[in-house]
């Protein structure tokens, strides 16, 4: 019931680590009052995703899974909503000049991009309100963007979370009351994951000149979720680059680097929260502009994020 203190973990005490239970309980209770009979049919195939992602962060916060276990059940879910919800990435959205993209990969890189996003939000929930931020953030986006092109039960949805994560900033805030454990992480990971892919695939399908259109479908998504992408994939190359497995913990984290430079929680979450917006604003900015001019962008920006950091350690250390 308790994350417990040590190893690669900040808090220096025991703290509850069940939030995700009452994220999940305050969504529920506002969804039955504001979706139809109708909207849950239509998405029964997500909920009942939603619910088993769920299920596995809770197991994983009562009795500790092997970080081989924990991603190996996450693939039910994941197969629920690609197979039978047919969530998928439908094409390469001008990225590449493909003439056809056969069914098996479409359902590989859906598979791919399900579980990597949702394990990355995961992993950067080691920090007193970073979680919930970085989910406020993104979800009020995918909740306001999908309301102006009148998808009302997906932005109701998304809204909906948004809520219950701001009621429980309240609690997680430094000094944390209480954290959302893998119950919640892997819950809204998995939320946000679906986000994304409805956003790329809704907005592709827009007709020029809609006023909500992005002509960069791929790199708005992106934009959105940069936090956890670029943190995970910076973690991972480090990891590959001592030769160290993927799925080991250390404290190489983004917002580790922002600790080590004497930041306070409170202060690398309004940080990192600050970056998520700016690069949201630069996807709005160049709305009219191809992946292939923004995508380049993003990882230039990121790159020019790391070496700052980096080069700010340095000379702390000096």
């Amino acid at each position: 019931m308790y994350d417990s203190p040590g190893d690669h973990k900040i808090h220096p005490d025991f703290t509850p680590s069940l939030g995700g239970i009452a994220i999940l309980l305050g969504s529920i209770f506002a969804l039955l009052m504001s979706l139809s009979l109708k909207d849950w049919m239509d998405g029964k195939y997500f909920f009942i995703s939603l619910a088993l992602m769920f299920i596995i962060g809770l197991r994983d916060d009562v009795l500790a899974l092997t970080p081989k276990q924990k991603l190996y059940s996450q693939f039910l879910p994941v197969f629920l909503l690609v197979f039978l919800n047919q969530v998928t990435l439908r094409s390469t959205y001008g990225i590449v000049d493909l003439p056809f993209v056969p069914l098996w990969l479409i359902w590989v890189l859906s598979v791919f991009t399900l579980v990597i996003l949702t394990n990355a939000y995961n992993l950067i929930d080691g920090l007193d309100g970073l979680a919930g931020t970085i989910g406020i953030i993104a979800l009020t986006f995918f909740g306001l963007w999908f309301y102006s092109i009148g998808k009302t039960p997906l932005s109701l949805i998304a809204m909906t979370f948004a809520g219950a994560l701001f009621a429980f900033l309240f609690f997680n805030w430094q000094p944390s009351k209480i954290f959302m454990g893998d119950t919640g992480a892997l819950m809204i990971g998995f939320l946000l994951s679906f986000m994304a892919i409805e956003f790329i695939n809704q907005n592709y399908e827009l007709p020029s000149g809609h006023s909500s259109k992005f002509q960069a479908s791929i790199s708005t998504a992106l934009a959105v979720v940069i936090i956890p992408v670029f943190d995970t994939l910076r973690v991972i190359i480090l990891r590959l680059r001592k030769f160290q497995s993927p799925f080991k913990a250390d404290r190489n984290h983004l917002h580790h680097q922002f600790l080590n430079l004497g930041y306070s929680h409170a202060k690398s979450v309004i940080v990192l929260g600050l970056i998520n917006i700016g690069f949201i604003l630069l996807a709005w900015l160049l709305r009219s502009q191809s992946d292939k001019l923004i995508l380049p962008i993003i990882i230039a920006i990121c790159l020019a994020i790391n070496f700052i950091v980096k080069r700010a350690q340095l000379e702390k250390a000096n």
